[in-house]
């Protein structure tokens, strides 16, 4: 599912050389490269010239390269892959937090064509946190319905919903990759949601989940966990996992701006500080050069 690359190289504006001064020699690289992909120079799919063209162009270290092509990753702007290069990804969608429409109609608007992958589709027993969301006793038959939303054949997101299979009989039967689950539920079932409850949380998805979103390796993610509601109670608690690299979320308020902030529990695992700034990144320039002279 992942983007087709172009790897037959296109024709590139040449670069210019770096010069010493204030700004550090990566981050002008960084802003050129940023620059050429905010002009179009590349597209999504384009390979862009190797570390040592691009080296060879801007008359720095391999060092100031990786260093200015490790930030435009992290951006999301590009992506490594091992034994053919470095891609230019698909820009981030962003998508409209209180909208009230679908995956689907956020997407075709913006000229994408969504589709969906059903994961996993199954009745089980609730779990006591599903449980306690749905107001349903602990082992009550739930109906569990895992999906793949992405669109242009890119996935964006993971959802994982849970819905009471007493109120719901049948409700799997129903093809997820084409059917909007909150329209079968007001077809099927004349269950209109009225509104929803959700928290966001910033989330490292587990390999199953990188896998499923395509990631080469796990990556700073959003998780949306929150419950639907209908005019009797709720009726659907959902997760969704948000792919970083290729979904943001806007959202927008009249007057003044509240804000909620949850407390949560320490992490046990210790974190490293951040590594500071390079200061002498001439010298290691110098000492680069001399190595490879």
């Amino acid at each position: 599912m992942r983007i087709a690359y172009n790897v037959i190289m296109i024709c590139n504006m040449p670069r210019g050389r770096l010069k010493p001064g204030p700004i550090p020699l990566h981050h002008q690289a960084y802003l050129d490269l940023r620059a050429a992909l905010d002009s179009g120079e590349w597209g999504p799919g384009d390979r862009l010239p190797t570390e040592r063209e691009l080296v060879a162009e801007y008359g720095c270290s391999l060092i100031t390269v990786r260093r200015a092509l490790d930030e435009l990753v992290r951006e999301g702007r590009l992506e490594r892959t091992r034994g053919r290069g470095t891609f230019v990804t698909l820009p981030p969608i962003v998508r409209d937090l209180a909208a009230p429409i679908g995956f689907t109609d956020e997407m075709r608007p913006l000229g994408l064509r969504p589709y969906a992958v059903v994961v996993t589709a199954r009745t089980e027993p609730a779990v006591p946190a599903v449980a306690s969301e749905l107001q349903v006793p602990v082992g009550a038959a739930v109906h569990y319905l895992e999906r793949v939303r992405g669109a242009n054949g890119v996935p964006f997101l993971l959802e994982q919903a849970y819905l009471p299979a007493g109120r719901f009989p049948g409700l799997l039967d129903e093809d997820y990759t084409a059917a909007s689950l909150y329209e079968v539920l007001e077809r099927r079932y004349g269950c209109r949601i009225a509104w929803t409850r959700e928290t966001i949380a910033a989330y490292v998805p587990d390999t199953r989940e990188a896998r499923l979103l395509d990631m080469l390796r796990p990556r700073a993610s959003l998780r949306l966990e929150g419950t639907a509601f209908a005019a009797e109670g709720p009726v659907e608690f959902g997760r969704t996992v948000v792919s970083g690299e290729r979904a943001r979320y806007s959202l927008e308020t009249t007057g003044g701006r509240a804000r909620s902030a949850e407390p949560i529990p320490d992490s046990q695992d210790g974190a490293e500080p951040e590594s500071g700034t390079n200061n002498h990144e001439e010298q290691e320039e110098h000492h680069a050069h001399v190595a490879t002279a």
